[in-house]
């Protein structure tokens, strides 16, 4: 069957409800593309409206909204396939009201993909403040034999073209999500070697194990007999906080649910069976796994079940001070252990590829302009901030190849890259050779052209560096100033960048003028003939493309970019010039 005329972008399915009690639902109400259901009640006490909801609790009547927007799109019954990375940005409280809106953001033939905004407002102040954007994609149930095509979704304005072409993205990243899983998890046997037997502070998991059991009943399920998702995901909730604080003795507090897919239906009746157990932690926060299983009448007799869902929900806790609390490492024990602790590490990455190379984050400038009245400063500024960068800690490792180790650090929204290698040369010859921004082209393939157009000083040069296309339809430039200092030990070196505003070199309509937040190389004598050279770098919006192929585990480039590096380096005499390699 096909369904034939645009759909209109402003259809929209709304929903408020107040949170008056943990257990609130949503009432009954009209459904329009402009209207909006408001059950108004109020909690009784302070104490009350204090309290924290469960994310189970606010999303509840969700499906409800999806429902209702899948199947106003498609004019045929709809069932839902996945859920993308739900990240949740707010907490909500008793006593404040929760507004849901869902909307179809595009159609691809037989599926779409439908958004859903939760906002919670304050009754008091008045103040909204938003809890969760997450995708869904819905799948239209054919009618008998005929698969059913989708009428397509027409954008209507700029910011609708954005969202169209984010769905579109989006759907990449779904398509090629187990094949990146799985490639990932043949490289892991190599942190293997990264944990220590005799690691002081590691814990098992074996006493985090959770098994919960729920009857499917008929207000669990839609109009169609299937369990709500939402519902499926709530009872994974329950199981995988009780999991969470079994780790940290304290509150664990839900901060986003990674992708997910239904592998099969369930039905009223059925028996649920939820198994939760913690994977492994990452500093702040802690991944757990929880797998669901159905079974009939039948097949409960038989013990035989039907694997329908696997999730996996990041929890952070707070202590009495409302201070994030640092879970203890992981020390997987047996096979099925290490599994579970390398598949967390690849959900990560892929976790932070999805959430960088998707949000589309607009960030306000950074670049300093340069003042040659303040040229010390500002040169000795470049070299601190890169200092700073490097003395940071929380760096969680999420590549090691041979020589080539990459770790990343998360705080807050800003996201920095740490690229170590180990070179068969010396400290000083790889000093002189990468701290020369206009040999950068010769092994990094991001670099077209640099050249000096400012000398400083002897330390100190501004760079115009070209790059190739990476996104868009026009290359990148850049205006650098690098500072390379040796440190008083003769040991380590650093070479430090930022980007500079200079007058003589204005943007041209040619480039997309970029910027390089705070990066550069340190660089430490192992012995007289090699050393280590870590490359950093806090990842702008603007240099974003570069990287993001290789944050979600779908690319090899910073592996392939840091082993160029290696070859140019070790290819090198010790004179410093260069053979060709």
């Amino acid at each position: 069957m096909l369904n034939t005329g645009p759909a209109p972008w402003w259809s929209v399915c709304s929903h408020s409800w107040s949170a008056a009690q943990p257990e609130a639902r949503l009432r009954a109400g009209e459904h329009s593309s402009s209207g909006r259901s408001l059950s108004c009640l109020h909690s009784s006490t302070k104490q009350q409206r204090a309290k924290r909801l469960k994310y189970s609790n606010i999303t509840n009547p969700a499906p409800f909204c999806l429902f209702f927007e899948a199947e106003k799109h498609a004019g045929v019954s709809c069932v839902t396939a996945s859920v993308d990375d739900i990240q949740f940005e707010e907490t909500a409280r008793v006593g404040q009201v929760i507004t849901i809106k869902a909307k179809v953001t595009r159609a691809f033939s037989t599926s779409m993909e439908i958004s859903i905004k939760v906002i919670v407002q304050d009754t008091f102040t008045g103040i909204e403040k938003l809890v969760s954007v997450a995708f869904s994609t819905f799948v239209a149930k054919p009618v008998g034999k005929e698969k059913i095509h989708l009428k397509p979704v027409t954008p209507l304005t700029e910011q609708d073209h954005v969202e169209h072409n984010l769905a579109s993205e989006r759907r990449k990243v779904r398509l090629q999500h187990e094949e990146t899983f799985k490639t990932l998890m043949e490289k892991s046997s190599k942190f293997e070697d990264l944990i220590s037997d005799e690691e002081e502070g590691t814990v098992s998991t074996r006493g985090t194990s959770v098994q919960s059991i729920e009857l499917v009943l008929p207000p669990h399920a839609n109009h169609h007999g299937n369990t709500f998702g939402g519902q499926i995901m709530a009872w994974m909730e329950t199981v995988a906080t009780i999991s969470a604080s079994r780790l940290c003795r304290a509150h664990p507090l839900l901060k986003s649910v990674d992708m997910f897919k239904f592998r099969g239906p369930s039905t009223v009746g059925d028996r649920l069976v939820f198994n939760a157990i913690v994977n492994n932690t990452f500093q702040t926060c802690v991944e757990v796994g929880v797998r669901v299983e159905a079974f009939d009448c039948q097949e409960w007799s038989e013990g035989l079940g039907r694997h329908i869902n696997s999730a996996f929900l990041i929890y952070k806790a707070v202590d009495d001070k409302e201070e994030l609390v640092t879970f203890p490492k992981i020390k997987p024990i047996s096979k099925d252990d290490f599994r579970r602790y390398c598949g967390a590490i690849a959900r990560k990455r892929i976790r932070l590829g999805r959430k960088y190379v998707i949000s589309h984050k607009q960030e306000i400038p950074l670049c300093v302009h340069w003042d040659i009245r303040n040229q010390v400063s500002l040169s000795d500024d470049n070299v601190e901030a890169f200092k700073k960068l490097v003395a940071k800690s929380g760096w969680e490792i999420t590549s090691a190849v041979e020589k080539i180790k990459i770790y990343t650090l998360e705080e807050q929204d800003i996201l920095s890259v740490w690229v170590e290698k180990h070179v068969e040369k010396p400290a000083h010859l790889a000093y002189h050779l990468l701290s020369d921004f206009t040999k950068r082209p010769l092994w990094d393939p991001h670099y077209v052209s640099c050249e000096v157009i400012d000398w400083v000083s002897e330390d100190d040069q501004i760079y115009y560096i070209t790059c190739p296309i990476a996104s868009g339809d026009k290359p990148k430039d850049l205006v650098v100033l690098v500072s390379r200092r040796s440190l008083k030990d003769s040991n380590t070196y650093t070479v430090a960048v930022k980007s500079v505003i200079l007058p003589s070199v204005p943007p041209s309509p040619q480039y997309v003028r970029s910027e390089i937040i705070c990066a550069g190389f340190l660089i430490h004598a192992i012995d007289s003939s090699s050393c280590t050279v870590s490359y950093f770098n806090q990842i702008s919006a603007s240099i974003l493309p570069y990287f993001a192929g290789n944050l979600g585990g779908w690319s090899k480039s910073i592996e392939e970019t840091a082993g160029s590096c290696i070859r140019f380096i070790e290819n090198a005499t010790d004179d410093g010039s260069i053979s060709i390699f």
